[in-house]
């Protein structure tokens, strides 16, 4: 039998969107309506039986629903998706940058990850983001050009999971995306607004500034926007397979523009012609009747997900609440435990020894638990010391990851699932532009300083690595099959996001609706990030007597999700973005 311990504190009242979470969870009896309660309505649960898509925009929700009343499968459905997702939210993912995908196969009752993460290139030094005197280059001077470009990995993964699990032709995954760019569609609020606050940086590249500001002014909202180069590069993909991108006239401008950018970076062919996509075993943690599985190294999110949920399964988070203080210490603090070991253990595993197999070892986790059965915020949160067959002395070191993100959650009318967070980091990326496409600006996940006091950082600069990524597509299972397909972009701030949505809808009842509306608390390295504008920020003063600094900010996740249950397929989507959910 688990141990439960209950953790008792004085109540305040912040209302959640938690609809008809069960009585236990609840508070009081006067619970508010969703929409009062966090100023974001929960966008629509959609139901479905037989197959459902939940995507971060309705042009790639309705790609993805295209390929499976098709008969396609839910990678046939992502692939799809994703090529759409570069032509109409480009500030977030594409062609140019790299991605992760957790599968799961109702035939063989197994997982599959893919890693597409980019690599850095053959030349890269640890001084790649360091000036003339060894200092840290300034963060966006690090990100805008060449320097900061590493090799995609985006079209590999594709064709490999293709490979896998592919029920369609791969041509006909292409048809939404090349009648989007050559006919068109409308410029979404949502990117114009990113493109007129990146309009400067944008403006460094003639082909973006071309594109997204033509005659020097922003793209407005439901200008029709067409994009025949990226149509070109989707027909050779096409036809060629990604070889046709990895090699020959795509792949040479792509190396012609990053190494003749005003920021020039080392990206060569040969790093082009080497990449390859690798499959990688899922790793999962316990979590009361589940099992929550998720992407391994150079990912740190399956690890800390699994870790976080590890050191609170001790807790009795469901009789809490949402609106308990003590609920969101011991999340924020599990948290902290978390990142600390993130940032000493975490890379590329090529590269890199680690213990990811003691890092969600129960015993391990059970002992860290240990440390949050007080009632205030841990004074410091220090890595903790997993059984490690293979010492290393090494350093804890931060590196910034921002949110150029999206993220798709999958079921198809097999039974076989997708979740799949894909990103070219920074919104834009490098703001360069090749061939219709972004290129990433991956690099810069890397640390900017390659050890500290004469040990080595684990995630430092080096030839052909994978930065570390925060990014946590994550599915669950229940009885050993899927439950929840979940994930969100957001940069570090992912792994709290993901874990917000896996509590409230495991512990507290909610639907993923519900879930993924409820207002973002987090705490990464301390101070307990609040989303600006939502009753989130009513906790700021409580969390502040329990000892931890609090922020304001805008946390915009996107979280995407799919609940599998006995009634059928439910959907829901972050009203934070502008994802819908389909399903028949």
């Amino acid at each position: 039998m688990r141990r439960s311990i209950r953790l008792v504190a004085p109540l305040f009242v912040a209302w959640f969107a938690f609809g008809t979470v069960a009585q236990e969870a609840r508070q009081s009896s006067d619970a508010f309506a969703p929409e009062i309660a966090t100023g974001l309505k929960p966008k629509p649960l959609a139901r479905a039986r037989n197959w459902m898509v939940a995507a971060a925009n309705p042009h790639a929700a309705r790609a993805a629903a295209e390929m499976l009343r098709a008969g396609g499968s839910a990678v046939d459905a992502a692939i799809a998706a994703q090529l759409v997702l570069g032509l109409v939210e480009p500030q977030s993912s594409g062609l140019g940058g790299g991605a992760f995908l957790v599968h799961w196969s109702a035939a063989t009752k197994g997982l599959t990850t893919f890693d597409g993460r980019e690599t850095a290139p053959g030349a890269a030094t640890p001084a790649l983001f360091q000036d003339e005197h060894g200092e840290p280059l300034g963060f966006m001077n690090a990100v805008l050009g060449g320097r900061s470009v590493g090799t995609p990995g985006t079209p590999r993964l594709l064709e490999a999971a293709h490979r896998r699990f592919g029920r369609l032709p791969w041509a006909t995954l292409f048809g939404p995306a090349l009648d989007l760019s050559e006919n068109g569609f409308e410029v979404s609020p949502r990117l114009a607004a990113q493109i007129a606050a990146d309009a400067g940086r944008l403006s460094r590249d003639p082909a973006a500034s071309a594109y997204f500001l033509p005659g020097g002014a922003p793209l407005k909202a439901g200008d029709r926007l067409k994009n025949p180069a990226y149509a070109e590069t989707l027909k050779a993909l096409r036809d060629g397979g990604a070889a046709a991108f990895y090699a020959g006239p795509i792949a040479d401008d792509i190396v012609a523009a990053v190494r003749g950018a005003r920021n020039p970076g080392l990206l060569s062919a040969a790093d082009l012609a080497s990449y390859t996509a690798i499959e990688r075993p899922a790793v999962c943690g316990g979590y009361r009747v589940y099992d929550v599985c998720g992407m391994g190294p150079p990912s740190s999110g399956g690890i800390a997900v699994a870790q976080i949920l590890g050191m609170l399964e001790p807790s009795d988070l469901k009789a809490l609440g949402p609106q308990n203080l003590q609920a969101w210490r011991l999340i924020g603090d599990a948290s902290r435990l978390a990142f600390a070991d993130r940032e000493l253990y975490v890379a590329d595993p090529a590269f890199l020894h680690q213990p990811t197999t003691g890092l969600v070892a129960r015993d391990y986790l059970a002992d860290r638990a240990k440390l949050l059965t007080g009632d205030r915020a841990l004074e410091t949160a220090e890595p903790g010391r997993p059984k490690f067959s293979h010492g290393e002395r090494l350093a804890p070191d931060r590196a910034i990851e921002l949110p150029g993100t999206s993220h798709l959650s999958i079921v198809d009318a097999e039974g076989d699932a997708v979740s799949m967070t894909t990103t070219v980091e920074a919104a834009f990326g490098s703001r360069l532009m090749v061939r219709g496409f972004m290129l990433n600006n991956e690099l810069t996940d890397f640390a900017f300083r390659p050890e500290r006091d004469g040990a080595l950082v684990a995630n430092r600069v080096e030839p052909g690595k994978r930065p570390r990524s925060a990014m946590s597509p994550t599915i669950v299972l229940k009885d050993g099959r899927p439950a929840l397909v979940v994930g969100s972009p957001g940069g570090s701030q992912i792994i709290g996001f993901v874990v917000k949505a896996l509590v409230a809808h495991l512990d507290w009842g909610m639907d993923v609706a519900q879930a993924v509306a409820l207002p973002n608390m987090l705490n990464r390295y301390g101070p307990f990030e609040l989303e600006r504008g939502t009753p989130a920020e009513a906790f700021s003063g409580p969390l502040r007597a329990l000892g931890y600094p609090t922020v304001s900010a805008d946390l915009t996740s996107g979280l995407q999700a799919v609940a599998i249950g006995p009634e059928g397929l439910t959907g829901g989507v972050d009203p934070r973005r502008e994802g819908v959910a389909i399903g028949e």
